[in-house]
């Protein structure tokens, strides 16, 4: 398979910009990422490159943003052996060790997942990532039927199954993640995560006890009345894929709208998690 390298060379801007614009590039089909001096740089198939919408992203970047980039086409090379490259297994909380099949496994830690994510998001390294699992080891999830939406490669649905949910149900638009939470299930021996492609929709008469949500604001803010119809009275709702100052206080309001009420957040790198309760 033919692929192309695009190389962004960051002339000015902050960290969680930097974030932002990788997250934009794998909505467009991006699906490896490998940092550089100066920037970073993204992989592409050829077949799947929309070069209209690579230059439309960056005609839009964000205010303060400014980056260089260039598009050429590389020789096939081993695409696992890249990613492999790039991939440390983390700790969060220390409580749990997040690791890929070639790492070595860590008895000593009570949570040990294992994730190979096939070049996709959902490690465990991005910051609001961290966040989650770490609310999910800080709350109770014993007998809680859960619902994972978003939820790329069931890294948070498998820590809930792990923390003695009941039943998770797994839901993603996109197939290729529904078919990497299946994968990862099983790598975790966990029996009791069920998968979904599809989007609110999916959720019609089902009803849960604490609702994983870790996408964007644009999608939380589209989905916040269906969480409300889905979730139990006093349910937990957990929310992140946005940032503090930005966007906390428009999902904030939002969410009390439906009748949550704000329990806390978290801030890293200015990206937040918070938890809600349904009254």
């Amino acid at each position: 398979m033919k692929y192309i390298e695009v190389i962004f060379q960051m002339l000015s801007g902050e960290e969680w910009q930097k974030d932002l614009l990788v997250s934009d590039l794998a909505d467009i089909g991006f699906d490896t990422f490998e940092d550089t001096e100066s920037g970073f740089a993204a992989y592409i198939a050829a077949a799947n490159l929309d070069l209209q919408a690579l230059e439309t992203l960056m005609l839009n970047l964000d205010e303060g943003l400014e980056v260089d980039y260039s598009v050429q086409e590389i020789e096939n090379q081993n695409w696992n052996k890249l990613w492999e490259s790039n991939f440390n297994p983390i700790e969060v909380g220390g409580q749990c060790y997040v690791r890929a099949t070639f790492h070595e496994p860590r008895p000593d830690f009570p949570y040990e997942i294992i994730i190979d994510p096939k070049m996709s998001f959902g490690t465990g390294h991005h910051q609001t990532t961290s966040m989650m699992l770490e609310y999910i080891l800080e709350n109770d999830f014993n007998g809680k039927r859960v619902l994972d939406m978003g939820c790329g490669t069931g890294i948070l649905a498998i820590l809930a199954s792990k923390k003695g949910a009941e039943s998770v149900l797994a839901v993603d638009y996109d197939d290729i993640c529904v078919e990497s939470v299946a994968e990862n299930t099983a790598l975790n021996n966990v029996n009791n995560i069920a998968t979904r492609c599809g989007s609110f929709e999916v959720l019609k008469d089902r009803l849960f006890d604490s609702i994983l949500a870790n996408i964007n604001r644009n999608i939380l803010l589209e989905q916040l009345p269906q969480y409300a119809l889905s979730i139990n009275k006093n349910g937990a709702l957990y929310l992140s894929g946005f940032y503090e100052q930005e966007d906390l206080a428009i999902l904030h309001d939002a969410a009390v709208s439906f009748g949550f009420e704000f329990v806390s957040k978290k801030v890293l790198n200015n990206w937040c998690a918070a938890k809600f309760v349904k009254r």
